[in-house]
């Protein structure tokens, strides 16, 4: 059987309670309660004991102690998946979209989402979602607006030339109405 992991001397028994006390993270202060068994002599059983862990994570706490102090005993967010996309992917894309798609080359006169995806897919061999890459498009500051659809051959002369210049059909009456009391038609009269 291997030697137990020695611990670090800067520190005791007391002083591991002391910051346990102090702690507002409940797991850091059990593993620094699970560590003081150890500093007063206790076995590394008693110890895994009081922290309610196995021997295999006392002694991952130990490591982590002796390297970085209470301080490693403090639960680290994980790292989480590599991104798809890295800097050079995102760079690419930016200007792929800034420049927009040539109908004849992409077969699209504007960029969908799914266009893009292709293109990354054709481009890098990148498989990603289209729910992702909007996403991901949002958290670079593009948002999804589509101009009004123009057909390539409209005129404007002729535009112009089929507006209505007619005048409205409702116009204000030059005649005022004069309030007078009357029990038929609810009190209002036509003059005259």
């Amino acid at each position: 059987m291997a030697a137990a992991v020695g611990l670090r001397s800067d520190f005791s028994s007391e002083i591991l309670r002391t910051q346990a006390r102090q702690s507002r993270d409940a797991k850091q202060a059990r593993r620094l309660l699970a560590l003081a068994v150890i500093y007063d002599g206790g076995s590394r059983s008693d110890a895994a004991k009081t922290g309610g862990v196995g021997l295999q994570i006392m002694r991952d706490w130990v490591l982590r102690f002796n390297a970085e102090g209470p301080l490693g005993l403090v639960d680290r967010k994980a790292p989480g998946a590599r991104p798809k996309l890295d800097t050079r992917h995102r760079e690419a894309l930016i200007q792929m979209i800034e420049s927009g798609p040539i109908p004849a080359i992409h077969g699209v006169v504007r960029w969908r989402l799914v266009d893009l995806v292709g293109w990354l897919y054709d481009e890098y061999g990148i498989s990603i979602d289209a729910t992702q890459l909007g996403r991901i498009l949002k958290a670079m500051g593009y948002r999804r607006l589509t101009a009004r659809p123009k057909h390539h051959g409209q005129n404007e002369l002729a535009l112009e030339a089929f507006k209505k210049t007619s005048p409205p059909i409702w116009q204000r009456s030059n005649v005022a109405f004069q309030l007078e009391p009357s029990s038929k038609s609810g009190g209002r009269t036509r003059p005259g």
